[in-house]
């Protein structure tokens, strides 16, 4: 499993949302490789698909599925919904359904 965290410089979501990526990694019992691509212009944003810092993503997918079809690309602060609220870190529970969706996936190719 490959996970990407893309983000821009003194964005202050990435280190925290580096901490819950780990967390719930050892929640499960499981190691990855955790990529970070810091993205440094408009430029750069296009060609990386980038919906903001921190944008996180396991197997290439977003964690967000809702916004997988989004082509809003570009140097800004990213947003979560957690619990009805807007937060800059994706929740534990995005992390790991996107986590346990991509083992699914990597059991059943056609899923």
């Amino acid at each position: 499993m490959n996970i990407e965290v893309l983000y821009f410089a003194g964005c202050p979501s990435h280190g925290p949302t580096l901490d819950r990526i780990k967390q719930v990694l050892e929640e499960e019992g499981l190691s990855s490789v955790l990529t970070e691509v810091k993205v440094t212009d408009a430029a750069a944003a296009q060609a990386l698909r980038f919906l903001g810092s921190p944008t996180v993503r396991v197997n290439a997918l977003d964690v967000e599925p809702a916004a997988r079809s989004s082509t809003e690309y570009g140097m800004m602060c990213r947003t979560y919904i957690e619990d009805g609220n807007s937060t800059g870190v994706p929740s534990n529970l995005l992390i790991r359904a996107a986590v346990r969706e991509a083992l699914a996936r990597a059991r059943d190719p056609s899923r």
